[in-house]
């Protein structure tokens, strides 16, 4: 009998500590989160922890990216978009880098800023080459000529030669047009929008043609916008392949933007729509 309760007792000890080691919650560790509320990424934390958003802009385009020659300040409506996406990030500082429709790329590439947002066109192409967010503004390819030229359409521009931008996708977009109405147009590409309104003052070019929010910043007294519109471009935000929780935290940004009417008021604000 005695044998019989100490195996009893040792059966019992066994079970309660089973019974013990069972009701032990397990421990689980939350997963970081960045300033903003979305999950960290170590490319975003990077950022953060390097304590500012290193950002492409443009310098030349009034309402998106100007430097005022006066303050030197860059201003616009990208540069606002700039700022609300370093929030998001847990940050207040942005760095903007001035870039030009052949440099933004490249700076993209080598890691010397974080985004471009510098009315950087989404086409199927570009994004085997970067991140794109989903658009933030729409705008259509428009022609900038002087007023006592007379030209009315893009067909009246057949054998004339207009300026567009480096690397843009101006030229594709009218040489598809000038095909649809016949006309025959020939281009000089130039590296920033101030030289094509120069070359447009000066006849070296008889039309400047670039997205018309861009060429609303160029219009005087002497030209006129055609009421040609033509390949939708949409803007997005570009950031380097392999950066996607970068490439998301923007995406969430604009779509919060866009459901809170915020976008459409900084589009006003600047005197975009």
């Amino acid at each position: 009998m005695k044998k019989i309760g100490v195996v009893l007792t040792s059966l019992l000890l066994v079970a309660g500590l089973v019974t013990g080691c069972g009701s032990t919650a397990p421990t689980t560790t939350p997963a970081p989160t960045s300033g903003s509320g979305t999950e960290q990424s170590a490319d975003v934390k990077a950022i953060k922890d390097r304590g500012v958003l290193k950002v492409g802009v443009k310098v030349d385009v009034p309402k998106f990216g100007y430097k005022d020659p006066k303050t030197g300040k860059i201003e616009g409506f990208e540069i606002d978009l700039a700022n609300v996406i370093a929030k998001k990030i847990g940050i207040e500082k942005v760095e903007p880098a001035a870039v030009t429709a052949k440099t933004r790329g490249p700076l993209l590439d080598s890691g010397d800023v974080d985004l471009v947002i510098a009315t950087f066109t989404v086409t199927e192409d570009r994004k085997k080459s970067y991140n794109f967010s989903d658009a933030y503004f729409t705008d259509g390819v428009r022609l900038l000529v002087k007023k006592s030229a007379g030209f009315t359409s893009l067909k009246d521009l057949n054998g004339k030669k207009i300026g567009v931008a480096q690397s843009a996708t101006s030229k594709k977009a009218i040489e598809e047009q000038a095909a649809k109405v016949g006309a025959k147009v020939s281009f000089l590409e130039f590296a920033t929008y101030p030289e094509i309104k120069a070359a447009l003052d000066s006849g070296r070019v008889d039309c400047f043609s670039v997205d018309g929010s861009i060429l609303f910043g160029y219009l005087d007294d002497s030209t006129v916008i055609l009421a040609d519109s033509f390949s939708p471009q949409d803007y997005g935000v570009a950031s380097k392949l392999g950066k996607d929780g970068l490439a998301k935290l923007v995406n969430v940004t604009i779509a919060e933007l866009k459901k809170s009417g915020e976008l459409d008021k900084m589009i006003q604000k600047w005197g975009l729509k």
